[in-house]
């Protein structure tokens, strides 16, 4: 169906009429365009409407009147729905209007008031209603005087808006003035090319005048890029990336927040994992372990690292993730009850007579310990229905149920994906902990012997040693370990493209993807224009992945200088 709408003088009244177009389709083709009667629409508006808008899809009509007010009707099929009536400049010295049109996509309205006030009123849904109404979502700089013409791009939001002895070139998106300038006539009509590249103006002085516009990406500013905005449709200023759409219409959303966001994310549970794994690893291998393990064990953590990471990302988006997806309170079993094991057989151990101790050499001791880790690892991965039912119950209409799944929804509002950031933390981790391992054992093995004989001799014991003697000496060298796992963290690419989803989102719940600005360039720059808005934001994202490492190693050189000559021997 198409609607037509027009304003009718009837002496002093002012009649405003709306008539709908209906055109059957069939397997001949189409039949006769067929008009309905008249609907008036005077009742809801009253006698002084000014101007009229019908919107392209055919679904609503606009009345503003004299007095600066804004009637919103939508065709429901078979009547006008008046559901809206605003002043959008209530509370002026004079609220009248001034322009009032629709911009590109004909979901927001562009007004300027007779104050020269010039705001940018959207369709959304607002808290407590069903229907989409109109809200104010941008307040833009007013103009120097009334605007007496108006003209919206049909390639982007932006919109010029002429006023007496003044021009202004105006983006919607970001409430940007892009352009402004005073002129020496008073512009009569006005026109945006469709390319964007020309501004038309007829002036008061009875001659055309040209303007060159060269405004390749008006979508980006400081705010659009690090602040939040009001998008057309949304109920509030967001952070969104959102770089392309279903329709030529479409809004960039280009937030660098939700990258950045999402690579601190994807770090901090990489890191979280490979940390303690890492740095305890290569303390027991350092201090405890007997040499005769550690020339095998070493080269093995080194062979660790040089695994691809697409073939990481394979293996956490097609094994890790379905693997675990269903037994997350398995692994929280095992967080809890293997460090716990541990501790509880190192107390039991150091309380056993020393006759039975010395049939285990020094070094041999986990040997002894690592059939209990396998014990107690398969008895959390094959009870993870028990703890399911008795940790994460949910009551449902059936009865009381375990279901993991269900109760983090109930308690965070979040239903837990596949691939979230718990399997990249775990897989990311795992590409991680080879680098801080070793990195970490070299520093703590080139600590001086003479260091720890002096420890032990003085009556320390050798976790005491290896706590307050070897760590601190070797502090310098582990914090370097740790800025590089967190650097390769940091620029990690394939993992975290094949195995979050890459839902550029800001939320740090573990059950949540993200997307990360190397991820990032790496899904979007294929598909990016050359030296288009999107290709100079992905090349903006990569110097901010290159600041973001560059400020990370400098503050650690910076820091490992400092512990280096706090803690040297010599």
């Amino acid at each position: 169906s198409v609607i037509a709408a027009a304003i009718h003088d009837y002496g002093d009244k002012r009649v405003v009429t709306a008539v709908t177009f209906t055109r059957k389709m069939g397997l001949m083709g189409s039949g006769k365009l067929v008009a309905s009667d008249p609907i008036d629409l005077s009742e809801k508006v009253g006698p002084h409407a000014q101007r009229v808008i019908v919107d392209g899809h055919g679904e609503s009509v606009i009345v503003a009147t004299a007095d600066g007010r804004v009637h919103y009707f939508f065709w429901n099929g078979s009547e006008f729905d008046h559901r809206q009536s605003f002043v959008p400049f209530e509370g002026a010295a004079d609220p009248s209007i001034a322009t009032i049109d629709y911009i590109l996509g004909e979901v927001s309205l562009a007004i300027t008031g007779k104050t020269g006030a010039n705001d940018v009123w959207s369709l959304y849904v607002k808290p407590g209603t069903d229907n989409r109404q109109f809200g104010r979502i941008h307040q833009l700089e007013p103009l120097p005087s009334s605007p007496t013409c108006f003209s919206a791009n049909v390639r982007n939001k932006a919109f010029v808006v002429g006023a007496p002895k003044d021009l202004s070139l105006r983006f919607s998106t970001t409430a940007a003035v892009r352009w402004q300038d005073s002129i020496s006539y008073d512009p009569q009509q006005i026109a945006i090319t469709g390319k964007y590249d020309k501004i038309v103006v007829a002036g008061s002085d009875q001659k055309l005048h040209h303007y060159k516009v060269v405004d390749p990406h008006p979508e980006t500013s400081w705010k659009g890029l690090f602040g939040k905005v009001w998008y057309e449709g949304y109920s509030e200023p967001r952070y969104i990336w959102q770089s392309t759409g279903g329709t030529d219409d479409f809004e960039p959303k280009l937030s660098m927040i939700n990258l950045i966001a999402g690579t601190l994310k994807g770090t901090f549970y990489a890191m979280l994992f490979a940390v303690p794994i890492a740095l305890l690893g290569a303390l027991y291998t350092s201090e405890f372990m007997h040499p005769r393990f550690k020339v095998f064990l070493k080269p093995t953590v080194e062979v660790m690292a040089s695994l691809p990471s697409v073939v990481l990302g394979y293996l956490a988006a097609q094994w890790l993730a379905p693997l675990i997806e269903f037994r997350v309170p398995a692994l929280l079993g095992m967080i809890i009850f293997i460090p716990l094991s541990a501790m509880v057989f190192g107390y039991i151990w150091t309380g056993m007579s020393p006759s039975v101790r010395s049939k285990v050499k020094p070094g041999h001791e986990f040997l002894v310990f690592l059939p209990i880790l396998l014990l107690v690892g398969f008895l959390c991965w094959e009870g993870s229905g028990v703890i399911e039912r008795v940790l994460f119950a949910v009551h449902t209409p059936n009865g009381t149920v375990g279901d993991f799944k269900q109760w983090w929804k109930a308690f965070s509002d979040v239903y837990p994906d596949q691939r979230n950031s718990l399997v990249v933390g775990i897989m990311m981790g795992f590409a991680v902990i080879p680098l801080i391992f070793t990195i970490s054992e070299d520093a703590l093995s080139n600590v001086p012997k003479a260091l720890r004989s002096g420890s032990l001799a003085l009556g320390a014991s050798r976790w005491q040693t290896a706590f307050r003697v070897v760590l601190p000496t070797a502090s310098a060298g582990i914090f370097s370990a740790l800025m590089i796992g967190l650097g390769r963290a940091i620029g990690e690419t394939m993992i975290v493209v094949m195995a979050t989803g890459n839902t550029p989102i800001i939320d740090f719940n573990i059950f949540n993807g993200m997307r990360t600005l190397a991820a990032n360039i790496a899904v979007e720059l294929p598909e990016a224009p050359e030296f288009g808005t999107l290709y100079r934001t992905l090349f903006l994202g990569a110097l901010l992945l290159f600041l973001m490492t560059f400020v990370v190693n400098t503050a650690a050189e910076i820091i490992r200088q400092h512990l280096r000559e706090k803690y040297k021997t010599v």
